[in-house]
């Protein structure tokens, strides 16, 4: 009798109006599904981007606005906060999350579950490619950054969208598969 022994992983990047998740907001919300089969192979299974209609826009730090692209008239069919989880429970039920400082994006998730009063059907554990990198390649002298920004240029990954929710958790994926390789 064969055992399906896929694991399901979700690379999460959330774009914010701000560092603070108790003041500010996820405004952009990104995830690259993906499993990684028994022959350790990985397969893209879906990706979502979703826009998110920000409740406090004047609450928010204009340079992360800047950073991350926040114009009002392409936030017009944004989604609701509460509708953005539940795209993403759907999609990401019981995956790991993966995402690049996963305290920051997991902070931001976390609290949004806690307004909407919606559970999280993602699966407890988390990884961080941050951390992976430090403890795989912390004696390589060709690394001096840690930034998505570097280990993407460190393993010749381009992300020609960077700091766009979508693209940053493309980029995630990348990272993990090459620092799973290390």
């Amino acid at each position: 009798m064969a055992t399906n022994t896929a694991r399901k992983y979700v690379f999460l990047d959330v774009e914010t109006t701000g560092f603070d998740p108790y003041r500010h907001e996820i405004i952009e919300l990104g995830c690259v599904v993906a499993i990684q089969d028994e022959r350790k192979l990985w397969h893209v299974v879906n990706e979502v981007e979703i826009k998110v209609k920000p409740e406090r826009i004047e609450d928010a730090d204009p340079q992360s606005l800047r950073v991350n692209g926040y114009d009002a008239g392409n936030w017009i069919f944004a989604h609701s906060l509460q509708e953005a989880l539940k795209e993403l429970n759907n999609k990401a039920k019981d995956a790991i999350m993966v995402a690049h400082n996963v305290s920051f994006d997991h902070a931001f998730i976390d609290r949004a579950f806690r307004i909407t009063k919606l559970e999280s059907a993602l699966h407890y554990q988390k990884f961080d490619t941050l951390s992976i990198a430090f403890a795989k390649l912390h004696k390589d002298p060709d690394v001096k950054n840690w930034s998505l920004r570097a280990l993407c240029d460190y393993f010749g990954i381009v992300n020609k969208n960077a700091h766009t929710a979508l693209a940053d958790a493309r980029a995630t994926y990348e990272v993990f598969k090459e620092l799973m390789k290390v």
